[in-house]
């Protein structure tokens, strides 16, 4: 797929095809970059004036010379071209780059500096690669896996918290009422509400509908997820579900069941059938798949 970067040029050289101008049409900035370019076409709308004040610098000339008007008007033009192409430098140097996976879909990414991201199924991440030797800022909404190089401070933001490292190995996960954290190699600052605190290899911090959960040290090397399972020491079974949901295109319908219960264990990402298994059998529970629903009941 074409870049962004590549669309917009083609874009402003008005050399876009049908099929590129419905993908460049598709992109966050479009929107932006159309009331941008409207907003600089009414640059040519002061050029009856122009004439006028041209006529007046004649020194007592009676009329414009055609020539003089030509050139007049091709500055207007270049001065319009020259500020709609700053104003959308500008844009592209400040807008960041997005990247979100589907449900069932993992990605992984490298970023400027050869730090990679690996982003589990329904996820996002977004940075600004133009600043990013100067800032390695990074948001996440989701799950994700990351390796930093070492550099300068590399921080992840999520609306519960903040994660920052210099150089090292660690996932973090924030979905709704979820906030969960695990170091496996270096170390990696923690920020949340007023708490603040260091994790080291094997340490997780977690927090579940706004309170901590003590978690036993976790002595692998990487999170289950990478190869395919999601993995749960005490958590609530709508969370489970939730991810099960994130990783399989289905919809769990749980009425009457008590899904504050805990769980502990895992499941198979490659396999709904077992993944079912995996839950309902731990938990008493009996489950019937109907297209796209699972419906959950107590045996």
């Amino acid at each position: 797929m074409m870049k962004k970067e590549e669309l917009i040029k083609k874009w402003l050289d008005h050399d876009l095809s049908s099929e590129e101008q419905r993908v460049f049409e598709q992109l966050d900035e479009f929107e932006q970059l159309k009331k941008i370019d409207n907003g600089l076409k009414s640059i040519d709308a002061p050029e009856f004036n122009a004439k006028d004040e041209f006529s007046k610098l004649q020194l007592g000339e009676k009329h414009v010379k055609p020539n003089g008007m030509k050139l007049l008007n091709s500055v207007i033009r270049i001065a319009a071209v020259v500020v709609l192409g700053v104003s959308i430098f500008y844009y592209v140097i400040n807008s960041d780059t997005k990247i979100l996976t589907e449900i069932a879909q993992q990605s992984s990414i490298v970023l400027p500096d050869n730090s990679t991201v690996k982003l589990n199924a329904s996820s996002s991440i977004s940075y600004n690669k133009w600043f990013w030797d100067s800032n390695r800022d990074i948001s996440l909404e989701g799950e994700a896996f990351f390796k930093v190089a070492k550099g300068k401070k590399f921080n992840v933001i999520t609306e519960d918290g903040i994660v920052s490292v210099l150089g090292t190995e660690f996932n973090v996960k924030q979905r709704d009422g979820i906030f969960d954290v695990t170091c496996f190699e270096g170390k990696v600052a923690v920020e949340h509400n007023n708490t603040s605190l260091t994790l080291s290899p094997g340490m997780s911090f977690t927090i579940i509908d706004g309170k901590q959960v003590a978690k036993k040290n976790d002595t692998s090397r990487q999170p289950t997820w990478l190869w395919g399972e999601s993995q749960f020491s005490s958590v609530p079974l709508k969370y489970v579900l939730m991810e099960l949901e994130s990783q399989y295109n289905v919809e769990v319908d749980h009425q009457g069941i008590d899904t504050s219960r805990l769980f502990s264990g895992s499941f198979s990402n490659k396999n709904l059938e077992l993944a079912l298994k995996s839950i309902s059998i731990p938990l008493n529970l009996n489950y019937e798949i109907k297209g796209n629903t699972i419906i959950l009941a107590r045996e």
